[in-house]
């Protein structure tokens, strides 16, 4: 009923938004003398807001037509490489560049967002490595026919795309997949699998929630698991293609996005009116490229985002050595020679300090040579991989260790520096 209530709600802001924009263009016409006034320009930025509130925001475009590479600009084109009804494989292709940079793929949350939420994280890297990602599609555009999808296919997934992308992967866990991306290797280390990467990075990534609980840490622990079924779940309607699927929609998860920080929302907003009053184009322009991608988000499915809940922020069965896979009891110390780098910010809202750094606590049998810890200052929760002291400090070291701990060959033998 909540999901429907939402569409007809935004179908009802139709018109409404029709005339804001047919206002904001009169108003802001060359012809028109009023547009030079003060209350012309005011009137023309509410119109403004008042559309970008109320918009539809759909999956933004990646934006990354090319990049710079000794100099020389380099056409980039984004490229489906492998691809299942939850999940395409994305390889960010360079015009004439060899190969021998070192693979990385980018394992995008799944927690509401799209994977363009990386855009910056592979802008980044593009230069000097072979960049994938994970990007996951909305489940409310995924028929009913194809199935459910849980923790465990989520794992599945991200093994699939390791073993497609071959040996010597560098991948990179941002956020939410933490935990996953850890089973998914720790598997294929038991497995002795020889697509097995060649190292592993976790960025603000909640592996063991139990450390520095955060807000959102502690209401998912506060909640009985019943509350979370029971309130956030809906039905997708029509004419969606994945309608009658149960999900947890994204506009609920981007409403407690938002509730986190509001007033700071709230004088964004505020400060984009007045700069539009003023005429200042650039602040305008950033906020626009911020919220556009921010306001855009996806629905997660009913068993995905439940057994999440209940797995990794309620029972904690990754850090207590309770994860089953299948099956499987996922045993992260198995893995013994894949490399291990932790990444964390020392303002992190979401993933507390010490979260991410478990997953060297759980990784025993990793030598100490292997393995690299770090906690930027001055940073939240997106300045883990986004920014710039992202770009400046996190991204030279990452790069620094893909390249210490490339293998070639196949396992056990290190790269010659």
């Amino acid at each position: 009923m909540l999901y429907s209530m939402h569409e007809m709600t935004r179908l009802a802001l139709t018109p409404w938004r029709a005339a804001a924009n047919a206002s904001r263009r009169m108003l802001r016409a060359p012809w028109n003398p009023v547009g030079d006034t003060f209350a012309g320009r005011a009137a023309a930025a509410a119109a403004d807001l008042f559309e970008s509130v109320t918009r539809r925001y759909g999956k933004p475009d990646w934006m990354l037509p090319a990049t710079e590479i000794d100099g020389k600009t380099v056409k980039v084109t984004p490229e489906t490489v492998w691809s299942s009804p939850w999940a395409d494989l994305v390889h960010f292709s360079r015009e004439g560049v060899k190969p021998g940079d070192p693979k990385l793929l980018l394992v995008a949350p799944m927690s509401g967002h799209y994977a363009t939420l990386l855009r910056g994280t592979v802008e980044t890297f593009l230069p000097n490595h072979e960049v994938y990602i994970t990007d996951w599609i909305d489940a409310r555009m995924v028929p009913l026919t194809e199935g459910r999808f849980d923790v465990s296919d989520y794992i599945d997934h991200v093994r699939q795309m390791i073993t497609e992308i071959g040996p010597d992967t560098h991948v990179v866990a941002v956020c939410q997949p933490g935990p996953l991306v850890l089973a998914a290797v720790s598997l294929m280390a038991e497995d002795k699998d020889p697509a097995r990467p060649a190292s592993m990075t976790f960025m603000g990534s909640p592996i063991d929630t139990r450390k520095s609980p955060t807000v959102p840490n502690k209401l998912a622990e506060e909640k009985p698991f019943e509350w979370f079924e029971n309130n956030v779940i809906h039905t997708v309607p029509p004419p969606y293609p994945g309608a009658m699927r149960r999900v947890y929609p994204g506009f609920l998860q981007l409403a407690g996005f938002m509730n986190m920080n509001w007033d700071k929302h709230v004088d964004a907003h505020w400060q984009y009116f007045s700069n539009l009053v003023e005429g200042d184009g650039e602040p305008v322009e950033k906020h626009r490229e911020f919220y556009d991608e921010y306001l855009a988000v996806m629905d997660l499915t009913e068993e995905f985002y439940l057994q999440t809940i209940k797995l990794i922020f309620q029972e904690h069965a990754l850090p207590r050595g309770e994860l089953m896979h299948r099956g499987r009891l996922v045993n992260p110390a198995a893995i013994t020679d894949v490399a291990l780098m932790t990444v964390e910010g020392e303002r992190d809202d979401i993933s507390g300090i010490g979260q991410t750094q478990a997953a060297h606590d759980l990784c025993v049998n990793i030598p100490e040579a292997m393995r690299v810890d770090w906690v930027q200052p001055k940073v939240g929760h997106y300045g883990v991989f986004n920014g710039s002291r992202f770009r400046a400090e996190i991204a030279p070291r990452m790069a620094a260790f893909f390249r210490e701990h490339a293998t070639s060959g196949g396992k056990g033998k290190k790269k010659a520096a």
